[in-house]
This record gives C-alpha cells, sequence and structure tokens, in this order.
C-alpha cells in the first residue's frame, strides 16, 4: 500500500540516497564534487539515522579504499563521485575486481576531461565505466532516466554486486542528479533485496575465500571474523596467496569475466517504447532517453512509426537484446551526450550496423526532442 509517507519529491542523487538505505547500505566514504555532492550530504544525515556509518574521506582515492576495507568486514557499501574522482577511483576500483568485493560506485557524469564543465550535463565515462581499469575485467553499469528507475538501479546495484562478489557503477548524468520529480517509495519487501552471503565453514574448518560453489556465488566471511585469509591485488589461488601459475592465472581471468559476461540476460534492464511495429529505433540512456521518448510519443501521435530501446544496463553491453529490437528498422539513431561512446557497440550488435546512426550533444546542454527531430529527418532525407 502506498502512503504518503511513501512518496517524495525530489533529486535525482536523494532517490539514489533513497535506493540504497532501501537495499541495506550500512557505510558511506566519499569525499564532495560536483555533480554528486547531495548523495554524501543527504547520506551523512541519513546513514546514522539507519545505525549506519558515515565518513569523509579526504580524497576519491581513500574513499575507495575505505568502501573496500568496509566491505571486507561485513558491510554493504558505497561511494559517490564524478568525472575526475571517477578517474582517481580506478585503480582500486580494479583491486575490487580482483579481489571480488562487493561495493557500489555512483558516478554522476559531468562535462570533461580534467575539470571540464562541472555544472552540465555530459554522458562522457560511459566507456570509462568499461574500461578504466587496467586488465582484462567485466563490469556492470546501470543508469536511469526517471528518480523511481534511479532508486530501482539502485537497488538492483546492491543486489548484484552481492550477488557476484563484484563493483557496481551506478551511471548518473547531471540532469538526473539534480532535477526534481515523485518518486513512490515501495514498502520493504516489495523490491527484494539480496544478502552477504556468508560462508557455512564452520571456525576450525579450512575456509576457501575463492573457491565457488556449484551455482557460482563465493560464499564470503567478514575480515578478522572467524577465519583467516589473504586478499591480495595479485592473481591468487582458492586461499587468495599469490599465484602466477598459468593455470591458476588463466582460470581466475576466466572466472572474473564469465560470472558476468554469462549472465548478461539476469543483468540486464532496459525499457521499450513503441518498438512493435518502428521503422525507426532511438537507442538511448539516461537524460536524452527522455528527449527520445518525448519526440517518440509526439511522432507516433503524427502516425511516425517511431520506437525508442532505452538502456538500463550498459554494461555488459547487452548485444543479444539489442540485435533483436533494432532487428526489423529502416534505421536506428543512438541518442547519447558524447562524441559516440556507446554507437559503436550498437553497430557491432545490429545485422546492418551501416544503418545506424548517431545524434549526440557534446556542449554541456540537454539534446532536445528538436535535435533528435533534425537528425531523424536528415537520414530520412537521405532515403533510409
Amino acid at each position: 500500500m502506498t502512503t504518503h509517507n511513501n512518496i517524495r519529491f525530489i533529486q535525482g542523487n536523494e532517490a539514489c540516497v533513497e535506493g540504497a538505505i532501501y537495499a541495506g547500505i550500512n557505510f558511506f566514504a566519499g569525499y564532495p564534487i560536483t555533480p554528486s555532492t547531495e548523495i554524501a550530504e543527504h547520506l551523512a544525515s541519513r546513514l546514522p539515522q539507519q545505525g549506519g556509518k558515515f565518513i569523509q574521506m579526504e580524497d576519491e582515492i581513500a574513499s575507495m579504499g575505505a568502501i573496500i576495507g568496509a566491505s571486507l568486514t561485513g558491510n554493504k557499501v558505497m561511494t559517490a563521485t564524478s568525472g575526475p574522482g571517477f578517474s582517481l577511483k580506478q585503480e582500486a576500483l580494479g583491486y575490487a575486481c580482483m579481489a571480488e568485493i562487493p561495493c557500489v560506485i555512483a558516478n554522476v557524469q559531468r562535462g570533461g576531461p580534467s575539470t571540464g564543465n562541472p555544472t552540465h550535463v555530459s554522458q562522457g565515462d560511459i566507456n570509462q565505466a568499461r574500461w578504466g581499469t587496467h586488465g582484462d575485467h567485466a563490469i556492470i553499469a546501470m543508469t536511469a532516466s526517471s528518480h523511481q528507475d534511479v532508486f530501482n538501479i539502485t537497488v538492483d546495484a546492491f543486489n548484484m554486486a552481492e550477488t557476484y562478489r563484484t563493483p557496481v557503477i551506478i551511471l548518473l548524468d547531471e540532469v538526473i542528479g539534480h532535477m526534481r520529480e515523485k518518486l513512490v517509495i515501495p514498502d520493504p519487501g516489495v523490491i527484494p533485496v539480496v544478502k552477504r552471503l556468508q560462508t557455512s565453514v564452520p571456525k576450525d574448518v579450512d575456509y576457501h575465500p575463492y573457491l565457488p560453489r556449484e551455482d557460482g556465488r563465493l560464499p564470503m566471511s567478514d575480515f578478522g571474523g572467524e577465519h583467516r585469509y589473504n586478499v591480495t591485488g595479485l592473481f591468487h589461488d582458492m586461499w587468495g596467496f599469490p599465484s602466477n601459475d598459468p593455470k591458476i592465472v588463466r582460470g581466475l581471468l576466466r572466472h572474473l569475466v564469465d560470472k558476468i559476461e554469462n549472465n548478461v540476460s539476469d543483468i540486464t534492464r532496459y525499457k521499450e517504447y513503441w518498438l512493435d511495429n518502428a521503422e525507426y529505433v532511438l537507442v538511448s540512456y539516461g537524460a536524452a532517453a527522455r528527449s527520445s521518448i518525448h519526440l517518440a510519443r509526439n511522432r507516433q501521435a503524427r502516425g511516425v512509426k517511431l520506437g525508442v530501446l532505452e538502456l538500463q544496463t550498459i554494461w555488459p553491453f547487452p548485444a543479444e537484446l539489442v540485435r533483436e529490437k533494432c532487428a526489423g528498422a529502416k534505421a536506428v539513431m543512438v541518442v547519447e551526450m558524447n562524441m559516440g561512446q556507446l554507437v559503436a557497440q550498437v553497430k557491432s550488435a545490429v545485422d546492418t550496423p551501416d544503418k545506424v546512426f548517431l545524434c549526440n550533444r557534446i556542449d554541456g546542454e540537454l539534446i532536445s526532442p528538436t535535435d533528435i527531430k533534425t537528425a531523424l529527418r536528415m537520414i530520412q532525407g537521405k532515403g533510409v
């Protein structure tokens, strides 16, 4: 049942906070940076009320280290940042991938590179989320275009971090982070919340921190608790001790990638609008998807068969979904606010990449329905 107590009129950053609290966050470490600062501000107030801990660190590197340590001791953890801070977090993010430490990193994107355009919108960190840390690895990165979906994907992010023992990135953008709209907070239990999978191995029995069960999940033991084990960023065996044995190295890398890439269908979140008979398909995400949906709704009312595929899971990239949803289209247009960071993925996924076009904006302003309509008319004018 929805009551007035469940309804909020808030920023997207606050919706992310509410989702984190719903998911069971009990530790946050961060450093203020525009346009993500409200996440830290609200958690500084809300977390102590929930019995959790908030700490402002001296920088983004220390923030990432703090949540890694807190997660190992049994906490559900999160940090939040934007472009330059996200760059600083990459080494420790790779450590969390290698050591399989559940954590959530919110990146409210702004213009870049460097200090860039701190108070204006961008979606320029899409490829950094995937490839920012060095070495072969897989990553989960999610986004949303509405506050209700920001709440939902934040809960999903915590659930996936625990399920796959991995860092999960929430990629918002400045417009979503700072706009205000209605959020309905579900009652407890409406959205499932995944708890930390604790090992059932008794205290006096040998515990293997990196030995997957048959279902692929790795039970954890709170560091400093009943079991002693090693945690390292080096290639390691099932006990956590460093190894350069080629068989162990290959097996670990395959495990780190396969546990995510083999579960793309379970990880993928998306929304579709008017795709059943669409002649033209807009593929978009985040704030850009709002403009895409607005235009498609307007064009549908005028008899134009225009549909929208809104991606909420960016990585691992849902290639099969994109191929299926775009199969019957005369043309596909990828709408994003960067120089084309996702369009290459869409081209590689569809059967006719020469019919995939980019509609973008890179000047710090929200891409508008008029921008998209102009680009669509150019495609139609070419006879596509």
